[in-house]
């Protein structure tokens, strides 16, 4: 199979991650690797690892729905 039919994981990046980004990706792969698939224990695992959120307040479904959106657009 060619090489150009993979998906590649980048394929949207326009720029390297910033720390914070790093900080986050981390956190959410650590949760994932815990067994932690859903939002409100994503949540709970961000707040319990003191991620900050991009407001300072603590992490909700709600915040982190918008703020995924706001990294993937």
């Amino acid at each position: 199979m060619a090489e150009g039919c993979y998906l590649n994981p980048h394929q949207s990046r326009d720029r390297e991650p910033d720390d914070w980004q790093n900080l986050l990706g981390d956190a959410i792969e650590r949760a994932f690797a815990a067994g932690i698939h859903d939002l409100p224990g994503l949540v709970g695992r961000l707040n319990e690892a003191q991620v900050p959120a991009p407001n300072g307040q603590p992490w909700t479904a709600e915040l982190f729905q918008r703020e995924m959106k706001r990294l993937g657009a």
